[in-house]
């Protein structure tokens, strides 16, 4: 059984093991996560991560954040993480994480989800479409990883 919780002071660990477990070129431009940095801070807060449990133990989680922090982008929330445990994957955690998102984006008053996602990590671009998250962008060769040029793409969900 799969359970969506807002996250707790005391999931730090295992969503740091977490992000160290998921971590690849593949979904993700920026350096991986050294051991033992923490998951809360730098501008991640608890209230702002939902957590999938699988059989009582933190399979995933989803983060939202704020764009860019100004009175006009205020109705938009961005989707900003998400990871689901290798050995969890493939039985929805990902779609009910996204949609559980989604679902406290509108409570919390927003008119539209945003995401960015790499080009070649096509497993979420599916998972965000299922969601019904469509291509509003895509930045041509915006990333150089491994010396190849990697789109970033842009996704949306209307709320209104």
């Amino acid at each position: 059984m799969i359970t969506i919780r807002p996250a707790r002071a005391g999931d730090e660990a295992a969503l740091a093991k977490l992000d160290e477990r998921t971590w690849t070129p593949d979904v993700s431009p920026a350096p991986a996560p050294p051991p033992g940095t923490p998951f809360f801070g730098d501008g991640t807060r608890p209230e702002d991560v939902l957590v999938a449990e699988h059989v009582g133990v933190v399979a995933g989680y989803v983060r939202l954040g704020e764009g860019f922090g100004i009175p006009a982008h205020r109705h938009v929330v961005v989707l900003d993480g998400l990871a689901v445990d290798p050995d969890r994957q493939r039985r929805g955690i990902a779609r009910q994480l996204v949609e559980a998102a989604v679902a406290e984006a509108a409570r919390r008053g927003a008119r539209k989800v945003t995401l960015r996602v790499l080009g070649p990590n096509t497993g979420a671009r599916r998972v965000y479409e299922r969601c019904g998250f469509a291509v509003e962008g895509v930045l041509r060769g915006e990333f150089r990883i491994g010396g190849t040029d990697i789109d970033d793409v842009l996704m949306a969900r209307s709320l209104a």
